[in-house]
């Protein structure tokens, strides 16, 4: 004890080893957190519209560094969330089985070049679906002014034969209860679509957010005889906060 407590009281007068304390910052992560409201398709392939609460997990940082931040290649985590499916969302489901919500958690490759990124994610299922889905598209980042930012892009929605039969299948069963007729789509494209999204900082750690897109179901998604309107629009609007976490 004799020893240590000199040794300790010569480091923390040492200037330069209080530099290197400095040098060598302890990690962070952060990332947006919130909710919003948004106008969407009842169901995957509804004809109808309903309002429903968006929750709203993005921009994971490491050290403040997001994909957005990097150019080149970069892996992020990935993860999504969809909600329940059924009768008393839609009249023209009863007979179907319910769908349970699904949390999906995976990986996102991105490559940016400038104010232009590439981007393909992929996600396994777990809950309402045990398949894999993901979406890959392109997108261009436009600096409206120092607080709004916007992004243009294109993008195609995939899942796995697990994941299409879930959403846009009828099994015996279900074909035996309704006038719906079995069908097993395969896995593959199910969607593509055209999205404007913009946020707006009111503040370094709050923002809002907004989203318009149009997206079409395509593929064997597409000749389910669930799916009423190949053509799903939709609109968002929400508003985040930055949570950090140190260690």
């Amino acid at each position: 004890m004799k020893i240590i407590l000199p040794l300790l009281a010569t480091l923390t007068a040492s200037p330069v080893l209080a530099q290197e304390v400095v040098i060598n910052p302890a990690q962070s992560v952060s990332m947006d957190v919130g909710i919003g409201a948004e106008y969407r398709p009842t169901y995957p392939g509804s004809d109808d519209h309903e309002a429903a609460p968006w929750l709203i997990f993005r921009n994971l940082r490491l050290n403040g560094n997001s994909s957005d931040d990097r150019q080149g290649f970069s892996i992020t985590p990935s993860f999504d969330y969809l909600g329940e499916r059924d009768s008393d969302d839609d009249e023209r489901l009863d007979g179907l089985d319910k769908i349970d919500r699904a949390y999906e958690l995976g990986l996102q490759a991105t490559y940016r070049n400038g104010p232009t990124r590439a981007y393909v994610s992929a996600r396994k299922g777990f809950g309402g679906h045990k398949g894999v889905a993901g979406e890959f598209g392109a997108e261009y980042r436009i600096d409206a002014s120092d607080r709004l930012t916007m992004w243009a892009g294109l993008e195609a929605g995939y899942g796995d034969d697990s994941y299409n039969e879930t959403y846009f299948g009828v099994t015996e069963d279900e074909a035996g209860r309704t006038d719906y007729s079995v069908y097993t789509p395969g896995g593959g494209i199910n969607s593509a679509a055209a999205k404007l999204e913009a946020r707006y900082d009111l503040s370094p750690a709050t923002a809002l957010l907004g989203e318009v897109k149009y997206s079409r179901i395509i593929g064997d998604a597409a000749d389910s005889p669930i799916v009423l309107d190949e053509s799903q629009p939709s609109v968002r609007l929400g508003i985040v906060r930055t949570l950090n976490f140190g260690f």
